[in-house]
């Protein structure tokens, strides 16, 4: 039996009273860490993504059973679930996340072009806490006097995109990685068009949703629940 095989072969003994189910126990971690995301990084874990690959059909129609659609970046190696657009009662298993604030777009945007000129280097894309707080003040309200709300707002920003995994540690303080799955969470039809986010949101005017549809009626600040899935 290969490596791959015994991943694949279904369980033969329960693993908790009333187990009825068949897949083998990686699978279901597998399983598990998809669903609680709020991505996979095959480039931190080979194993489990060479177990997604193997296992690809298998977990794309379980996903579809609850109404979750299974994304793959095979580039970069990124896989992330988001709800499929069905309008039936009851099909959204993952519930609305709080959306991102300015700020916390504004970065995201920012980063996003900065993982953009990294690609196909081979290196990863890294900035500092400093290099961050300097992104977030060429946005800053001119009437802004406060610098110590500001930089606790930049800390803030930092902090969320942290949370949603978007920016992860490294071995340096005060410097992270900028992690590839950016580039699925904001899933622009063109790298272009981010300076015109930036610039509306900049000028507190509604932005056009990704998908390239005309802009609707909301403030900027609330149109991020459509960049950012966590």
């Amino acid at each position: 039996m290969t490596y791959t095989d015994s991943y694949a072969a279904p369980i033969t003994d329960p693993l908790f009273d009333g187990d009825a189910g068949s897949f083998p126990l990686p699978l279901r971690q597998l399983l598990v860490r998809l669903l609680r995301g709020p991505y996979l990084d095959g480039s931190m874990d080979a194993a489990a993504w060479q177990l997604l690959l193997d296992s690809q059909d298998t977990l794309t129609a379980y996903f579809s059973e609850i109404f979750l659609a299974l994304s793959l970046d095979m580039d970069r190696k990124i896989a992330m679930l988001a709800p499929v657009d069905i309008e039936q009662a009851h099909t959204a298993p993952i519930a609305p996340r709080r959306p991102l604030k300015r700020d916390e777009t504004l970065l995201a945007l920012r980063l996003r072009l900065l993982l953009e000129q990294q690609s196909g280097t081979g290196a990863d894309a890294v900035i500092s806490r400093a290099g961050m707080h300097e992104i977030l003040a060429e946005h800053r309200a001119a009437a802004d006097r406060d610098d110590k709300r500001f930089a606790e707002s930049c800390d803030a920003a930092i902090a969320r995109l942290g949370s949603l995994r978007l920016l992860t540690n490294t071995e340096l303080a005060d410097e992270f990685r900028i992690s590839p799955a950016l580039a699925m969470a904001l899933p622009l039809s063109s790298i272009q068009d981010i300076p015109r986010y930036i610039a509306a949101i900049d000028a507190n005017e509604s932005v056009l949703n990704l998908s390239g549809a005309e802009p609707d009626e909301s403030d900027a600040s609330e149109q991020t629940d459509a960049l950012v899935q966590e």
